[in-house]
């Protein structure tokens, strides 16, 4: 082999390998997404929730429908067309996915209770629709707490079907959120009997009920789990949390075979509560080196 051929040989070997290298930072990067909720970094439905995103290093953010109260269904400006365009153009510009639609307001509401749910949905997944989004977040709440008003299962199963042909027709999944154990949650999943129906995994439910985390993962497999808020409750960051194993988490879900986005939500410094570059750029920093490293 003369000297251009030993030289051309060698270009197309390094060439490839940074190829296949990058190839696999990117598969990396795609598998695990790292999101914020706006609410929680004080931004609710506020244009200025992208760009702090994009400093922090966030890969997308979770939106928030608006405050509900008694109102008939959201306090929701992005049905605005003015303002969902100035959205849009702001995350395409800064390359920040909205990854979730939060309905927040019924964490105090009553879904299960509550006489007319089908308004507040319906808006939910027209925004959704707008905003390309395919992910709905639906906390069941205090109110609707299953664990303390297990009579109120039937309703909460009867609602969630009717949700569930609404998203099935829409072409989106809504991801609930409750207070049971995993192996309860996935009988209800499976009661409610439609694929547009999912949990929303909440690491910090987990936990504060003392249940192994990575068990109730596994419980609930990769099928079920659409999206995972993946802080705890407030307190310390995520890299100072003693009974929170992130490397032990993500082995687990890799062995799972899920990905998706992890989207932060609390784990914020007691000391400093408000300090949303802090809390949350630490915390983005943080599952970035575990979730978004090649090992």
């Amino acid at each position: 082999m003369n000297m251009m051929n030993k030289a051309k040989t060698y270009f197309i070997f390094h060439a490839l390998l940074f190829f296949l290298l990058g190839a696999g930072y990117l598969q990396a990067q795609q598998r695990y997404r790292i999101a914020a909720a706006d609410i929680m970094m004080l931004k609710r439905q506020k244009i200025g929730a992208i760009q702090l995103a994009h400093q922090l290093g966030m890969d997308g953010l979770e939106l928030d429908m608006g405050g509900l109260g008694k109102r008939l269904t959201f306090d929701n400006q992005l049905l605005n067309d003015s303002v969902r365009n100035a959205f849009l153009q702001q995350s395409t510009a800064l390359n920040i996915e909205f990854c979730a639609m939060s309905m927040s307001g019924y964490y105090a509401q009553s879904f299960c209770e509550r006489d007319s749910f089908i308004p507040s949905i319906a808006d939910c997944i027209r925004t959704m629709q707008l905003l390309n989004v395919k992910v709905g977040f639906l906390p069941l709440g205090v109110q609707c707490d299953l664990v303390k008003r297990p009579d109120l299962r039937d309703s909460v199963i009867a609602r969630l079907k009717i949700i569930g042909s609404m998203a099935s027709v829409a072409g989106v999944v809504i991801g609930i959120e409750t207070a049971l154990d995993a192996r309860t949650e996935k009988k209800l999943l499976v009661d409610v009997g439609d694929p547009s129906i999912k949990s929303y995994f909440n690491f910090s439910n987990a936990l504060k009920n003392q249940r192994d985390l990575i068990k109730e993962l596994k419980i609930l497999g990769k099928d079920q789990i659409i999206q995972i808020h993946c802080t705890d409750d407030d307190g310390v960051l995520l890299k100072d949390n003693p009974r929170l194993n992130m490397v032990a988490v993500k082995r687990a879900l890799d062995k799972m075979g899920w990905s998706g986005w992890l989207v932060l939500e609390r784990s914020r410094d007691a000391k400093e509560p408000n300090n949303v570059k802090k809390n949350f750029g630490s915390n983005a920093e943080y599952m970035k080196s575990i979730f978004q490293n090649i090992q």
